[in-house]
């Protein structure tokens, strides 16, 4: 599934590097305004944080929701607390694109992190042209040489990489890049399937200057508790504010989780 979805996110941005080629988008990304710095937004604290996903639909779960308006989405998710927003820009199965990308990141004051999968420069180059400020980075998804190449590219446009991990050697892997965001996904995005304690067993692996990001399978307050005593500063979120009251449930979820 992950080779998939790789290979489709690739052949869909050469389908656009047609209508936009590469210098354009280089010179586009070189002109855009400096990133923001994702990782004093997402920096450690007494709370839990929260980065907040814009995402119609998965491949797990099919259909989502509608989001006719993601930069209103994105607006609901600052005033509910997020520290920042994650939009899908893959088409093919998560129906985003790079328009919703564009749309947040002119409809909030929050780091915008590109949540698809990335594996050539051009959609690194991409991502910062349409405002991105965090690229996600999926270890299993790409070799060593590229990953580090691709983690290097996106530190020189001002953006930070999220680096995710489902591993023990996917940690290890990311520590080798210098990653300061490591994620870990509870779910396998080989197999779909979930591990909710994924994160609990893979947190003392990230070294102490890294931002730990726990991913996948929170839909409760408990959820979110339960990452932030496994260790987590930041958790993702996607599914349980596209179905549900934005505002009330990112409350909820920050709530109590010191």
């Amino acid at each position: 599934m992950l080779a998939d979805l790789t290979a489709g996110a690739v052949a869909d941005a050469e389908a656009r590097s047609s209508a936009r080629p590469f210098e354009v988008v280089e010179r586009e990304a070189l002109a855009q305004a400096p990133a923001r710095d994702a990782l004093a937004f997402l920096a450690p604290s007494d709370r839990v944080k929260i980065i907040a996903e814009v995402k119609r639909a998965s491949p797990s779960r099919g259909d989502l929701a509608d989001i006719p308006d993601p930069a209103l989405q994105a607006r609901l998710y600052e005033q509910g607390g997020a520290s920042a927003i994650s939009v899908l820009t893959e088409g093919r199965r998560f129906k985003g694109s790079l328009a919703d990308l564009e749309a947040v990141r002119d409809a909030v004051s929050l780091p915008v992190l590109r949540k698809d999968f990335i594996a050539t420069r051009y959609q690194v180059f991409e991502a910062r042209a349409s405002g991105a400020d965090l690229v996600l980075l999926i270890v299993a998804a790409l070799e060593q040489n590229l990953l580090a190449e691709l983690h290097a590219l996106v530190l020189e446009l001002g953006m930070t990489p999220l680096v995710e991990t489902h591993s023990a050697e996917e940690v290890a892997r990311a520590t080798d890049v210098g990653a300061r965001l490591i994620g870990v996904n509870a779910r396998d995005l080989s197999t779909f399937t979930l591990d909710r304690d994924l994160f609990g067993r893979m947190a003392g692996l990230i070294p102490s200057h890294a931002i730990k990001i726990a991913e996948s399978a929170v839909l409760t307050p408990a959820d979110v508790a339960h990452y932030r005593s496994a260790g987590a500063d930041v958790v993702l979120v996607g599914e349980a504010l596209v179905t549900g009251d934005p505002v009330a449930t990112l409350r909820s979820f920050l709530g109590d989780h010191a």
